[in-house]
């Protein structure tokens, strides 16, 4: 399912991610609506905070895989061992920032219906409505998308079973990665449904009191254990 071998690999995705940041600030603001106005600054300050989270998430993973390009680290997992294995605490902590990156229950803040009616889309309806519902709907499958790839072996197997037959698991590499991908998305939908959602203040202290100082002791460690091996 990857459409293009790009040189310069997970980095673009975290690129073009980015620029969601502005959809929602500007669609909040161009409302001339208080609360679509408050749900759009929300929407940005905790996009910002979760996508400094992921990055350094990311980092640990790029250190084990040595490169920055999506099929060499579906490779190196084939040959190896999953990146949720090499890297459990990484990912645990991208789990947690893609769920909040994505504005899931119960990181929901900018369009809690209880404080801001809807957030930032609280003015829009019909296919406006429909095309910002896509979008967030669509952002859980990016990231069940970039986890499964990252962390869970992508479209291959493990070594020992592609040795039984590898022709039939390439042929089937599209549905083994969309079997990751709604596994992951399925495990966010569950958290929906099972947890109350933060506070302001407590989704923004999450961020940079716990998560990115997390993400950068897993830097530390990593770094440490691959000099020592």
């Amino acid at each position: 399912l990857q459409v293009a071998d790009l040189n310069i690999g997970i980095l673009y995705y975290f690129a073009i991610a980015g620029t969601g940041i502005v959809g929602a600030a500007l669609a909040g603001w161009a409302s001339d609506n208080k609360y679509s106005l408050l749900g759009g600054m929300r929407a940005a300050s905790q996009m910002v905070s979760y996508e400094v989270t992921l990055g350094l998430t990311v980092i640990g993973a790029l250190m084990v895989y040595g490169t920055v390009r999506v099929d060499e680290m579906v490779r190196w997992q084939a040959e190896h061992t999953w990146g949720l294995f090499a890297q459990p605490f990484a990912f645990f902590l991208f789990f947690a920032a893609s769920v909040a990156e994505s504005k899931r229950i119960p990181f929901d803040i900018p369009e809690g219906e209880s404080e801001v009616v809807a957030g930032y889309f609280t003015e829009y309806s019909g296919i406006r409505f429909l095309l910002f519902f896509i979008g967030e709907f669509a952002a859980v499958g990016a990231f069940g998308a970039i986890a499964a790839t990252l962390f869970m072996g992508g479209w291959a197997v493990p070594a020992a079973w592609a040795d039984l037959n590898n022709n039939i698991f390439n042929l089937l590499g599209p549905l083994i990665l969309m079997a990751k991908m709604t596994l992951v998305g399925g495990f966010i939908f569950f958290i929906r449904f099972t947890m109350p959602r933060f506070r302001e203040d407590q989704l923004q202290k999450l961020a940079w009191t716990v998560l990115i100082p997390l993400s950068l002791v897993n830097i530390l460690a990593t770094t440490i254990l691959k000099v020592a091996f």
